[in-house]
């Protein structure tokens, strides 16, 4: 995980500052795993969740598209209040952290792939890294790879079609066990004892991917260090909310219709909210809008 914006573009905290609501950001509907970590670690917050799900998956889309949709989806939630930013989606904040920080007026905090402690845990010395192909051909993947292999041999696995499935609310189907065993065999056949979950999409997939190797693989799951290290921004920004009674229930965005968040949503998380339907224009989608259809980029792996 990483932190927060530069001091000097972040606006100082008002006295009501503290009970604005925290924002958070996926592609898809992956993200909803850090939104439960949060809930759980912070339960005095109040938080708006965006999926940009008309335009996932992230996968395979070019670097300065997920930017420009990092940074218009930003803007639109401090728009709405927002006194934190979290990019709850390891693709997005490989691609564009950086800009992210530069261009907000708020903290803003990422994610990434447990590669530390995956590297401090395995007592094999190899791990399996599941994550999207966007995420481990990023410079901060593989900076983070090169600081950590010399403790423990990664065999990284892209999880092509994992993000999709999870986006249809389907976890757990025969189609799912085939895709999560190809991938996973491998890793056990070379004697990992760890496995990391490099996209938030995939700890909806715990279950399944239990039923596959049993005990062999430790999973590590990073979206309690995320809510974590965000409770560590709020403090040291005089943001975090103090306890005021019952903190309101989430409120979730989606560009899409949100059919499929509102039932992920109910079913994992326990939350019946509504989805409102949100249109969160951009440069890069605004031409799309205008482009013949032949020409528009296919996005066919993961967030």
């Amino acid at each position: 995980m990483t932190a927060s914006s530069p001091d000097s573009l972040i606006v100082p905290a008002s006295p009501d500052a503290a009970r604005a609501p925290i924002g958070i950001f996926d592609s898809g509907l992956g993200g909803l795993s850090v939104l439960r970590a949060v809930r759980a670690e912070l339960p005095n917050e109040a938080l708006i969740y965006v999926a940009d799900s008309r335009y996932a998956p992230y996968g395979e889309r070019d670097d300065d598209f997920i930017a420009d949709r990092t940074l218009a989806i930003g803007a639109w939630l401090v728009e709405q209040g927002a006194k934190a930013l979290v990019v709850a989606c390891n693709t997005a904040t490989a691609q564009s952290i950086a800009v992210a920080r530069e261009r907000l007026p708020i903290p803003v905090i990422g994610v990434e792939p447990g590669i530390k402690p995956a590297a401090q845990q395995s007592k094999t010395h190899v791990a399996g890294v599941l994550a999207t192909q966007v995420t481990l051909r990023s410079a901060r993947f593989l900076a983070l790879h090169e600081r950590y292999a010399g403790a423990c041999r990664f065999i990284c696995q892209p999880g092509h079609g994992l993000v999709e499935a999870v986006e249809r609310c389907d976890v757990d189907s025969a189609e799912v066990h085939a895709l999560l065993r190809g991938y996973l065999q491998p890793m056990l056949d070379a004697n990992a004892d760890t496995l990391v979950l490099g996209c938030t999409h995939y700890p909806f997939l715990d279950r399944t991917i239990r039923e596959i190797v049993g005990d062999r693989l430790a999973l590590i799951d990073t979206s309690v260090a995320i809510a974590r290290q965000l409770e560590r921004v709020l403090v040291q920004h005089g943001l975090l909310a103090e306890p005021e009674g019952a903190a309101p229930a989430p409120r979730f965005y989606s560009t899409n219709d949100g059919t499929h968040q509102q039932k992920l949503a109910k079913t994992l998380l326990n939350v019946d909210a509504r989805v409102e339907r949100v249109s969160i224009p951009s440069r890069r989608t605004l031409e799309l809008e205008t482009a013949p259809a032949a020409t528009e980029p296919q996005a066919a792996a993961a967030s």
